[in-house]
């Protein structure tokens, strides 16, 4: 949420009440830092609410730090409910109008990356995962792993591949994506599988999260019976071994500015579009 500020109490006309920031879709955000009691705060917020229906405001977003948790309970009794959490806050959300809201549901998707990572005799860096579903199994798959907050896919196919099995790689291309839904935490998900190129061989794999890494000839890979019969690790296969032969073309990545918040980011376009980058 753009321009939270923190809590303060107005005294205006007698009649105290919480302060916010106006947001950008006639809402105010509100973020509770000073100490108080509920039946305070639920004052606070009667009035609060009464004097930002005069003003026409819609939405109120209440941020409450894990130290102010004593004020959940009069806020939810007050009509106020869960947006979402994260490790250091909460926030409550409230629909002033007596219509169907139009607040914006929170963050749906996780983003998650396998790393098809190839070195020169043809063999591909795969791993036996010692949790998951395919312990115990003997079957050999990609480096996979979770993208994490505030970092870029490509950085994290990266840092996935040397966590797992010590290579260091250099990020070439998004080859293809998958998305599905009602997966971890009933959240959707997006799954990107990554070609990689390996700037070191040795392979040191991570003791705790790996049972075993190796280089595998790709069609040894391709041919595993768990492979054969999963259509989508076929779909993935068909393209890696296209890549392979020089037959597909997929996506770069290339150093963007936001439009909306001037932050750089990257853009990942196929490969015959990038010839822009290199003109300048």
């Amino acid at each position: 949420m753009a321009g939270e500020s923190e809590t303060s109490v107005s005294t205006e006309s007698e009649a105290k009440r919480l302060v916010g920031t106006n947001d950008p879709y006639g809402g105010v955000i509100v973020h509770i830092n000073e100490p108080m009691d509920p039946a305070t705060f639920l004052s606070l917020i009667t009035s609060s609410i009464a004097h930002w229906k005069l003003q026409g405001k819609k939405g109120v977003w209440i941020k409450l730090p894990l130290d102010r948790v004593n004020l959940v309970e009069a806020a939810v009794k007050e009509g106020f409910w869960y947006h979402h959490a994260e490790p250091d806050y909460l926030m409550l959300v409230y629909w002033i109008p007596q219509t169907p809201h139009t607040l914006p549901a929170n963050a749906t998707h996780r983003v998650g990356i396998g790393a098809f990572v190839i070195n020169p005799d043809r063999e591909v860096l795969v791993v036996q995962e010692k949790s998951g579903l395919l312990r115990g199994t003997g079957v050999w798959k990609f480096p996979t792993g979770v993208v994490d907050e505030g970092e870029d896919i490509c950085a994290a196919a990266v840092r996935e591949v040397k966590e797992e099995t010590g290579i260091d790689s250099e990020f070439v291309e998004i080859l293809a994506f998958r998305q599905s839904h009602k997966s971890f935490f009933e959240k959707s998900d997006l799954f990107f599988v990554c070609m990689m190129q390996p700037l070191s061989f040795d392979i040191q794999k991570h003791d705790q999260e790996i049972e075993a890494a190796q280089w595998m000839a790709f069609e040894e890979y391709a041919a595993q019976p768990f492979v054969q019969k999963n259509e989508l690790l076929n779909y993935i296969n068909d393209i890696c071994k296209a890549k392979i032969d020089g037959q597909y073309s997929g996506f770069s990545p290339v150093p963007t500015m936001s439009f909306s918040d001037q932050k750089m980011s990257y853009l990942y376009l196929n490969g015959k579009a990038t010839e822009r980058d290199s003109r300048g």
